[in-house]
């Protein structure tokens, strides 16, 4: 979270509104197929930038070909969005795919095979102790 209070607001009304204009205004099948999800906005301090990073279910290949057709349809989300909030410039935006949310999931997958492994090697040193 933004510690400038007006930046928090601000990507806040953003996160609403672009996912609304993702989910009903957005005329992309590869889009509407996949869920995508607004997982983080990135605003600069002057509010003229806008870094969107999404997340999705879809395999890595199919979702960087989203961000591809996102950030070819971003002027359009653009106006959109100047039509529906007030603001004196609507930020230019750049949508980039959120990679944090594998990575976690890998790390978590190692730590399991690690435990499975540590059982299984304390399984079989008993086994021999027997």
């Amino acid at each position: 979270m933004p510690k400038n209070y007006r930046l928090a607001k601000v990507s806040s009304l953003l996160k609403k509104e672009i996912t609304l204009i993702l989910q009903n205004e957005l005329d992309n099948d590869l889009i509407r197929d996949h869920f995508v999800n607004i997982s983080k906005i990135d605003l600069s301090g002057d509010l003229q930038h806008c870094k969107i990073y999404i997340t999705s279910t879809a395999q890595e290949k199919v979702r960087k070909e989203i961000v591809v057709n996102l950030n070819t349809a971003k002027s359009s989300i653009r106006h959109s969005l100047g039509k529906r909030i007030e603001i004196r410039r609507v930020p230019e935006i750049i949508f980039k795919d959120d990679v944090v949310l594998d990575k976690g999931l890998s790390v978590l997958k190692l730590l399991d095979e690690l435990k499975n492994k540590n059982q299984n090697n304390n399984f079989e040193e008993k086994d021999a102790n027997s």
